[in-house]
């Protein structure tokens, strides 16, 4: 196999785990996340969730995988907003709700490469968690306020939405931790 064959295969592996790990914590958070939320604060009336597990997943991955992840990352965004709302995925609001959320998390990363703070992982130091928060955080106020913009929503709304994206965020990290961990690997 050459390496333009090897490197599609590699990009094909990528974006059928990091897509699937999205939509499965999409799943998670909708199907299971939300009905418990709704349980335990029933006077809680936003559809935000609390929870938002596929912020880790996309923040995780564009750290991991730097503008890879844009491809990697968005068929299983696609799959989530045609999950959501049906064929709206076409009007333009959603269009440009996909681009900002498959390309600000990446974009964020190699910014801050370009003005000398390379988070990325390298084998010569220890990776910087609380930077990686930091990332997870300033994206996902971008994101929420973008998003917001774009669907006319109330900018209340962002604040829930960063809640859930946070500590969707510090879960995930637990839980790449906790499997590089299992298999004797270390960042």
């Amino acid at each position: 196999m050459g390496t333009k064959e090897g490197s599609l295969g590699q990009l094909g592996v990528e974006t059928a785990v990091v897509s699937g790990a999205y939509f499965a914590a999409i799943l998670l958070t909708f199907e299971l996340v939300l009905p418990l939320q709704s349980l335990i604060f029933p006077e809680y009336s936003s559809r935000a969730s609390l929870l938002f597990l596929p912020h880790g997943v996309r923040v995780l991955s564009a750290w991991l995988m730097g503008w890879r992840a844009i491809p990697a990352l968005l068929p299983g965004i696609i799959a989530t907003f045609l999950y959501v709302g049906g064929m709206d995925i076409l009007l333009p609001s959603r269009l440009f709700a996909i681009a900002i959320a498959v390309g600000t998390v990446p974009a964020c990363f190699h910014l801050l490469r370009t003005l000398g703070f390379d988070l990325f992982p390298n084998r010569l130091r220890p990776p910087c968690w609380l930077c990686v928060m930091g990332v997870g955080i300033v994206t996902s106020l971008i994101i929420a306020s973008l998003t917001n913009l774009a669907f006319g929503s109330d900018p209340v709304e962002a604040v829930a939405y960063l809640i859930g994206d946070v500590s969707g965020l510090f879960f995930g990290m637990l839980a790449l931790l906790y499997a590089f961990r299992a298999f004797g690997r270390h960042l």
